[in-house]
């Protein structure tokens, strides 16, 4: 089967063929292909246009037992040592430069990677004083960085880089995308969510879950945010991921969630703590909608996880449990329609829930004057007209969406962005 390769590769391969113009940031969660499709658009480079490739891996060490070459076709590979410096930064970064002036790139340049750039203390003051240097200079050379942790590639880009770099956004996997390169159908997708990593152990659940928690929740929850900011209260930390988890699909207050955690501490703290694992693309809390700004930001949150394996991993059902409760399914249901707006949402559109006296929409999606009421219905059963008049009544401008039973197909929805519905 002919490998697969997502849209960024083909995006990321152009920005490479162009004269350079910015430093290319791909950043995103973890475990979502990055390395995977920068190896893959710089060996189309390699292969078809000559141009040489410096890949420095600095989360993997000199000493380990990766050979790079074997699974990048570039012309040259090194990885990092232990406790990767700025003056190692400097020296890859130069020996970069060298190949642009080899006689056998000099027409055709170079593309330097830098795979997890944000474990080198400092990176983005060094890489703005490299980056400007070169363009003073009018070398021909790429450069791309990938960061697995968006809290702390965003922190080095906040400092220094503003205006000189784009970014491809790598986020979760959609339904397509999992099943085109893995053969998923839905209900599989519903319930093991996006994490290419995980796709190959779903028929052995124990140890897709062991995956999932030792390869991914252990090193968002204990590394990359403990790294970025100080935490007084890890474990409250990551029993507050758990319980969102748990509680994806449904409001619950802070105050509520301080009553179901041990040494809980306030609001504040705890409000602080989700909203890095926001940044992390792990969970989202969405305010209630209202014409009123100010009421919206006071609202309850109902909590989505950004991927459906991490509900499932917290929910003690096994899969074929899962689809047997009809609730539990019906609420994994709506969360991968809250995942799939996150995922693909704009920066400029928000998304909300409404409630009004008894009466609930799921998702609320708006982009300035364009307002999107969709209602997710797993059943027959569920009657989301009552709601839909009420809200319409209140905002003229909005529109509805029903997904599921009755309404568009949970594939149709998946195969396009939120934006397409929002003005379609």
């Amino acid at each position: 089967m002919e490998e697969f390769k997502r849209n960024l590769v083909r995006k990321l391969k152009l920005r490479l063929l162009e004269t350079p113009q910015f430093i290319q940031i791909v950043s995103g969660p973890r475990q979502t292909g990055k390395t995977i499709l920068v190896q893959q658009a710089c060996d189309e480079i390699y292969d078809k246009h000559k141009k040489a490739i410096h890949f420095c891996a600095i989360d993997s060490p000199e000493d380990s037992s990766i050979n790079l070459s074997q699974i990048l076709a570039s012309t040259e590979t090194v990885a990092a040592p232990k406790q990767p410096t700025i003056e190692w930064l400097v020296r890859e970064w130069e020996f970069a430069r060298s190949l642009c002036a080899d006689e056998k790139y000099i027409n055709h340049g170079c593309v330097l990677v830098l795979d997890e750039i944000q474990k080198i203390p400092q990176w983005s003051s060094a890489v703005k004083g490299l980056w400007d240097a070169d363009r003073a200079s009018r070398a021909n050379l790429h450069v791309v960085l990938l960061g697995s942790a968006p809290l702390l590639i965003q922190q080095g880009l906040s400092e220094s880089l503003a205006g000189r770099y784009e970014i491809l956004a790598s986020k979760h996997w959609s339904y397509a995308e999992m099943a085109d390169a893995f053969n998923f159908d839905l209900d599989e997708y519903l319930y093991f969510g996006g994490y290419p990593g995980g796709a190959s152990l779903i028929r052995d659940e124990p140890r897709w879950f062991s995956y999932l928690t030792k390869a991914l929740i252990k090193p968002n929850i204990e590394k990359d945010i403990l790294e970025l900011k100080r935490v007084d209260k890890p474990k409250l930390l990551k029993q507050a991921f758990e319980l969102c988890c748990e509680y994806s699909g449904q409001v619950l207050a802070y105050n509520s969630m301080l009553g179901q955690l041990t040494d809980a501490g306030n609001t504040t703290t705890l409000a602080g703590y989700m909203d890095s694992l926001y940044k992390a693309e792990l969970i989202a809390g969405l305010q209630s909608y209202s014409g009123n700004k100010k009421r919206s930001r006071i609202s309850k949150l109902k909590w989505n996880v950004m991927n459906t394996a991490l509900m499932s991993c917290y929910s003690s059902y096994s899969f074929e449990e899962a689809k047997a409760d009809r609730t539990y399914w019906g609420r994994l249901v709506e969360s991968s329609v809250g995942a799939h707006l996150l995922n693909t949402v704009k920066a400029s559109s928000k998304i909300y829930y409404w409630r009004d006296k008894g009466l609930e929409i799921d998702f609320v999606l708006q982009d300035g004057k364009h307002l999107l009421a969709i209602e997710v219905k797993s059943s027959k059963r569920q009657s989301p007209l009552k709601a839909f008049e009420k809200f319409t009544h209140e905002y003229k401008n909005a529109r509805t969406l029903l997904v599921g039973a009755d309404g568009v197909s949970l594939q149709e929805f998946f195969s396009y962005p939120a934006q397409y519905w929002l003005k379609e």
